[in-house]
């Protein structure tokens, strides 16, 4: 413990979108917070999550064990949120999700951590076609096999002000008069990035249970198809809707992905295939939002608090809505 009363907490990847979320929710409650990323010094808005000193960027790559050590170094509690969606350079699926995740664990463990929470995704599994989704199943395994009492979270489609997919199909709806489909009769439970980080914090507090796998979903399970027309209708837009098939889209994905924007991969058209919801088995054991005593939030009472600026008149639409 230090001079807070809470103690320290190490959050890698603390300066992205659920990272920031994260990062403010367990300074509010008291924590200091040591944030770990690659550029600390392009992370500088961190510190204005707490009062002056609690929060501090610093440097740390998940694939050098010494500077992970290094940054865990005196944590009472280490939580990592780092994560990619697309490979570039050398960061690659197996290396961060799996390695990056051991050398945490491994690091939470050597520094005496009291407690490791742990970022995965919902639909993680050693067996799918997805190189993501294997990936995130390894590294939930190494998380494990080095911390055994660590706890995990899988979350599914996380939205909010700025998520990456509300926000990438409104943009490819404002310029676009046709909206591709993929996966459209595949179902997601969206689950707002208030209620993750709420999540995490209930986990550092020690509210979660050791050496379990929480399944993070939001109150409704909608197909792609229904997102996307929420989505229309929540921008007072109509381009139309073009299902795309699984072969054309995993085409699409591969030369997209030589884009420098890299907006969309063939492994993610292999992903929106596939189902992402809570499991029966969570549910039944708790091992949800609700098993942590967090109510989840509708997307209704989000989405209209930053979509509007994808309206053709933005905010002075909103009256109209």
């Amino acid at each position: 413990m230090d001079e807070t009363g809470k103690g320290l907490v190490t959050v890698f990847g603390g300066s992205g979108f659920i990272g920031n979320n994260v990062t403010q929710e367990i300074a509010r409650l008291g924590y200091r917070v040591r944030v770990a990323v690659r550029r600390p010094d392009l992370a500088g808005e961190v510190r204005m999550f707490g009062f002056p000193g609690q929060v501090q960027p610093v440097q740390a790559n998940l694939r050098n064990k010494a500077s992970v050590l290094r940054a865990a170094a005196g944590a009472d509690v280490v939580v990592n949120l780092t994560g990619i969606l697309n490979e570039s350079g050398r960061q690659r699926f197996m290396a961060v999700h799996a390695t990056g995740a051991r050398n945490v664990a491994e690091a939470a463990a050597e520094v005496g951590a009291a407690r490791l929470v742990h970022m995965s995704a919902l639909g993680a599994d050693a067996d799918s076609p997805s190189a993501y989704a294997r990936s995130k199943a390894l590294g939930e395994a190494e998380v494990f096999k080095a911390f055994p009492e660590a706890v995990i979270f899988r979350p599914s489609l996380v939205f909010g002000r700025d998520d990456g997919f509300f926000n990438l199909f409104g943009e490819i709806a404002r310029l676009s008069p046709v909206l591709p489909l993929i996966g459209g009769a595949s179902r997601f439970q969206p689950v707002y990035v208030g209620d993750v980080a709420e999540a995490f914090t209930a986990a550092v507090a020690g509210v979660a249970r050791p050496g379990m796998v929480y399944e993070l979903g939001g109150p409704e399970v909608e197909t792609m198809r229904e997102l996307l027309e929420r989505l229309l209708t929540e921008i007072q837009r109509r381009p139309m809707l073009l299902p795309i098939g699984p072969g054309l889209a995993r085409f699409m994905g591969s030369i997209a992905q030589l884009s420098p924007w890299k907006l969309f991969t063939a492994d993610q058209a292999v992903l929106l295939q596939k189902d992402n919801v809570v499991s029966d088995a969570a549910a039944r054991e708790r091992r949800t939002l609700a098993g942590l005593g967090i109510a989840a939030t509708a997307m209704d009472v989000v989405l209209p608090t930053y979509l509007w600026r994808f309206r053709r008149n933005g905010q002075f639409d909103r009256a109209n809505a």
